[in-house]
């Protein structure tokens, strides 16, 4: 059996990350590359087929997964709700953990759910 080599991790630099997201965080270099390092993990724990998905697929996914784990201050709110009296605001985060989750065309990209013949 041959032996197989590991992708290279992370999937994406900052760079990269900087280059998808006009408003990168200052001074959020150092935790982006943990999160690009996590996120790219993450992928191939829970889409194991990623391996198989071209270099440019897994960049822009790892990119995506880590923006939406950063967080910000004014984006990121799922519903804000206001009251009259007296003077109540509530924000809800839409992920107030920072989790990394997949989407379903991410999914698809990474060739999870393929059918393969046997």
């Amino acid at each position: 059996m041959a032996d197989v080599l590991p992708l290279p991790l992370p999937f994406a630099d900052v760079q990269d990350l900087k280059d998808r997201w006009p408003d990168f965080p200052v001074g959020a270099e150092r935790y982006a590359e943990t999160l690009l390092d996590d996120a790219s993990q993450f992928i191939l724990d829970t889409v194991p087929t990623a391996v198989n998905a071209s270099p440019a697929t897994r960049r822009r996914i790892v990119c995506a997964v880590v923006r939406r784990s950063m967080p910000m201050e004014d984006t990121g709110i799922e519903s804000i709700q206001h009251s009259a009296g007296p003077f109540a605001e509530t924000l809800k985060p839409t992920n107030p953990n920072g989790d990394f989750y997949l989407t379903k065309q991410e999914k698809r990209a990474l060739g999870d759910g393929a059918q393969r013949a046997f």
